[in-house]
C-alpha cells in the first residue's frame, strides 16, 4: 500500500484504492482519457440531440388531413373550349398574287365557290412550256401509231395482192396447159404462165407470215400506245389545272372562319389562306395532366355544365404528344350539340377514368407535388409533433389520394406545401 508524508511529521497515512492519488500512472492515463471522451460524448449529445433533424412551427401555419376509409372517386377535372367537329384548311398550291378577295370572315360558302383569285405569270410560262412538250410527246406516239397501222395495212394489201394473182394465173394456166399439148400454143408461152404461178405461190406463205409477226405487233404495242396517250393527257389536264388552281375554291359548303388577306400580297406555295368550317357540329377539347395520359382511354365518359345543364360527352380522340406537361384529348357528345354553343367557349367538367372503389382515401394536397407520393409529414398521436415517413400513394385525382401503405386509418397527415421541408426528419408542432 502506498503512503504519502503529510507536512513534516514522520506519521504514514493510509491511502483508499478507491482514490486516484493512488493508482499507477498508466491507470491514472486510461481514466481521464476515458473521461474527457464521456464529456465530449455529452456536450455533442447536449448539442445535437438525438440527430433527428427537427423544426418548429405553429401548427396554425400547416395544413392537416385525416386518412379515412371511404369512396374515391376516380374523377378528374376537365377544362375544355368548344371547337368545331372538322376544320378544312385551304392553303396556295402554287402561290401567287393576291388580285381579289371575294368572302370574309363568316360568311357562309357552297362547294366550289370561288373565294380568292391569285395570279402568277411564272407559272403562266411554265405551264405553256410543259404544255408544249406534252403535245409533242402526245404528237410522236399518235405518229407511231399510225405507222403501226399503215404497216399493217401494207401487209394485208400486199397478201390479197398475192392471191389475187393466184387467182388471176391459175385459169390461164390450166388452158395454156391444154392448149399446149394440142400443140395450139408454144411450150414457152405455157411455162411463162406457169413460173409466175409458181413464184406467187411461194410468195405466199412468206408474206402470211409476214403479216402475223405485224399483225401480233400491232396488237401488243397498241395498247402502251394507248396508256402513255391517257397519262399525257391527264398531265396535260394538270397542266391546264395548274392556271385554274390560282383560283382557290371553297373545299365544302360551311362558314368562312379564317381569312386575312390583302389585294397586292404575294403568297408561297403551302401557305394557309382560310379556313372553312363545315356545319357538321362542335366538339369539345381538352388539356389533361401528362400524369394520366397511361389511364385515359379512348370511350372514357366526361360530364361538363354547359349553359347551366350536365351534359355527357366521350372520349373520342387522344393525342399522345406532351407539350408543357400536358397532352390533348377530343371529346364528343352523346347527344346532339346545343345549339347555342359557340367556338372558343370554355367549359368545366370532369373526366371518369375508373368506378367508385372502396379505399383508404386522403384528401388531396399541396405536399404530393414535392413527395411525389413517396413520403408525408404524419402528426402523432399527441397532436404535438409530425414525423417525416415513407408512405404508398395509388391512383390520384384533383381532390382525393389512394393510400396503400404507409398510413393508419384516422392519422392525421401534413397536406401543406413542403416547401423548404425536403430535409426535415420531425415538425414540432407549436401553438
Amino acid at each position: 500500500m502506498s503512503t504519502v508524508v503529510i507536512g513534516r511529521t514522520d506519521r504514514r497515512i493510509p491511502l483508499s484504492v478507491w482514490s486516484p492519488a493512488g493508482w499507477p500512472l498508466p491507470v491514472k492515463t486510461g481514466a481521464a482519457g476515458a473521461a474527457a471522451l464521456l464529456a465530449l460524448f455529452f456536450a455533442v449529445k447536449l448539442f445535437l440531440g438525438d440527430g433527428v433533424r427537427t423544426l418548429r412551427t405553429p401548427a396554425q401555419q400547416l395544413s392537416f388531413a385525416t386518412v379515412e376509409p371511404g369512396t374515391f372517386h376516380d374523377l378528374i377535372p376537365l377544362h375544355a373550349s368548344v371547337v368545331p367537329r372538322e376544320t378544312v384548311y385551304v392553303d396556295a398550291i402554287d402561290g401567287g398574287r393576291v388580285d381579289r378577295v371575294l368572302v370574309e370572315p363568316g360568311d357562309m360558302v357552297e362547294e366550289g365557290q370561288p373565294l380568292i383569285e391569285l395570279s402568277n405569270t411564272n407559272l403562266a410560262l411554265q405551264v405553256i412550256q410543259e404544255e408544249s412538250q406534252i403535245n409533242q410527246a402526245i404528237s410522236q406516239l399518235q405518229q407511231n401509231e399510225i405507222a403501226l397501222y399503215q404497216d399493217q395495212l401494207s401487209n394485208a394489201r400486199a397478201l390479197a395482192q398475192i392471191d389475187y394473182n393466184h387467182v388471176r394465173l391459175g385459169r390461164p394456166a390450166s388452158r395454156r396447159e391444154g392448149l399446149a399439148t394440142e400443140g395450139l400454143v408454144s411450150a414457152e408461152d405455157r411455162d411463162v404462165v406457169a413460173d409466175e404461178l409458181a413464184y406467187y405461190r411461194q410468195l405466199r406463205p412468206i408474206q402470211a407470215a409476214s403479216s402475223q409477226r405485224q399483225a401480233e405487233l400491232y396488237a401488243r404495242l397498241l395498247p402502251g400506245i394507248h396508256q402513255q396517250l391517257g397519262i399525257l393527257r391527264g398531265n396535260l389536264a394538270v397542266v391546264h389545272d395548274k392556271l385554274a388552281s390560282l383560283v382557290i375554291r371553297a373545299p365544302v359548303t360551311g362558314k368562312v372562319t379564317a381569312i386575312d388577306l390583302k389585294v397586292g400580297e404575294s403568297r408561297t406555295p403551302g401557305q394557309r389562306l382560310a379556313e372553312v368550317t363545315p356545319q357538321t357540329g362542335v366538339k369539345l377539347v381538352a388539356d389533361v395532366d401528362e400524369f394520366y395520359l397511361p389511364r385515359v382511354r379512348v370511350g372514357q365518359t366526361a360530364t361538363v355544365d354547359l349553359e347551366g345543364k350536365p351534359t355527357s360527352l366521350t372520349v373520342h380522340r387522344i393525342y399522345p404528344q406532351v407539350r408543357d406537361g400536358q397532352f390533348r384529348i377530343d371529346l364528343d357528345f352523346n347527344a346532339a350539340s346545343p345549339a347555342a354553343l359557340v367556338d372558343g367557349a370554355a367549359a368545366q367538367g370532369r373526366l371518369q377514368l375508373g368506378d367508385d372503389t372502396p379505399a383508404l382515401v386522403l384528401p388531396a394536397g399541396p405536399f404530393i407535388e414535392r413527395t411525389g407520393g413517396d413520403w408525408a409529414f404524419v402528426v402523432a398521436a399527441d397532436g404535438q409533433t409530425a414525423q417525416r415517413r415513407r408512405i404508398g400513394i395509388g391512383r390520384r385525382t384533383a381532390e382525393q389520394l389512394e393510400v396503400l401503405s404507409g398510413v393508419r386509418p384516422g392519422e392525421r397527415v401534413v397536406t401543406s406545401d413542403y416547401g423548404g421541408l425536403e430535409k426535415v426528419d420531425r415538425i414540432i408542432l407549436t401553438r
